[in-house]
């Protein structure tokens, strides 16, 4: 009899109401407060950051990973809970970025504008490690492998300004040694499942074909041969649920990208497929790689059914090895709020034990 697929999450999970840092997208659900003074209060907050803080921290990331090991996930995430997006928590820990004087920028191909840190020298780490600090507290809440996510360059540089390079290829290359260097402190602390996100390969594919995958490849450069090495790319979401009208990329651009990422050095290949469905021939194009298939929308408050989970993922088992497949939502689940996020886990869950 052939075995459960495999099931896991993409990065970020519902923050409880008591964590001190919000969530990005939020600003766009009713809150007064800008993308600018967002970034403040995370930077304020993180300032502070105590003992009592901390405490918050650590108790919402067993409560993210509580709840993903109770629906089943077999690789949960530490759900980020201690960032107001996955980029800029990042980019704290770096040298060269101003998070005091931002600069206004359109992005995601005028979806939105919003107030951004400003790239002002050289990028490098700060030289202390702290992702893997966020691995050892995931870690010692479940025996199951927590995967650590980590943003991208061509991301990095689409969230944030830059006022010093003036050379995109080069500033990619400097963000990518900067990631690795932290990357690699990951692996050491013993994590096995560590992913690079870059939704801007599907909106950029020039880019991430000039020089973004070379980058990608460099993030994940001197890794053990025990660590899997994962990538993220979507297509886009909006800043609130049930957003019809929210412009994605390009529904062709898996196809162009598929075989140069194929080729690179990462092992699993995260797609969206629940929220816009792709030909499933698509699959096929990636004959080295796990794809881990977004089976459950993160920006829709409909529920998806086990019934329909699973058949359309009977229905991608026609174009790709069983033991390449893994199931997965589309992207983080923060937007859907605890009850809607396990409900749609529990029935994905649910959907590939049964498949």
């Amino acid at each position: 009899m052939a075995s459960s697929l495999r099931t896991t999450c993409i990065g970020a999970y519902p923050k409880p109401d008591y964590v001190p840092i919000r969530d990005w997208f939020q600003i766009n659900e009713g809150l007064t407060a800008t993308s600018g003074e967002v970034t403040r209060r995370a930077n304020e907050t993180q300032r502070l950051q105590d003992a009592e803080t901390e405490a918050l921290y650590v108790k919402a990331t067993k409560a993210a990973v509580d709840d993903q090991v109770a629906c089943g996930v077999d690789i949960p995430t530490d759900g980020e809970q201690r960032r107001e997006n996955y980029i800029h928590y990042h980019c704290r820990h770096l040298t060269g970025f101003d998070f005091v004087n931002l600069t206004s920028r359109v992005l995601r191909d005028g979806a939105y504008t919003a107030e951004l840190p400003t790239i002002t020298g050289p990028i490098a780490p700060e030289g202390s490690h702290f992702l893997d600090t966020d691995f050892r507290i995931a870690q010692g809440f479940t025996d199951r492998p927590v995967k650590i996510t980590v943003p991208g360059p061509t991301t990095i540089m689409d969230t944030c300004a830059d006022a010093h390079y003036d050379n995109p290829r080069r500033l990619a290359f400097d963000l990518a040694a900067a990631l690795n260097f932290e990357i690699r402190a990951l692996a050491a602390a013993g994590c096995k499942y560590i992913q690079v996100d870059e939704p801007l390969f599907a909106r950029n594919v020039e880019r991430a074909l000039d020089y973004g995958v070379d980058c990608l490849d460099l993030c994940f450069d001197g890794l053990p041969d025990d660590v899997t090495r994962v990538m993220h790319m979507c297509c886009g979401y909006p800043g609130h649920l049930d957003d019809e009208e929210y412009h994605k990329a390009d529904p062709g651009c898996y196809a162009r990208l598929a075989e140069a990422v194929d080729r690179s050095s990462v092992h699993q290949i995260s797609l969206e497929d629940a929220h816009r469905h792709n030909d499933l021939t698509l699959l096929e194009k990636f004959p080295n790689s796990t794809v881990i298939f977004g089976s459950v929308a993160i920006a829709e408050s409909r529920v998806e059914t086990v019934e329909e989970i699973a058949a359309r993922l009977t229905a991608a088992l026609q174009h790709i090895d069983r033991d390449r497949l893994i199931a997965a939502p589309d992207c983080g689940l923060a937007m859907l709020g605890r009850d809607l996020a396990m409900e749609k886990l529990t029935n994905l869950c649910s959907a590939a034990r049964q498949v």
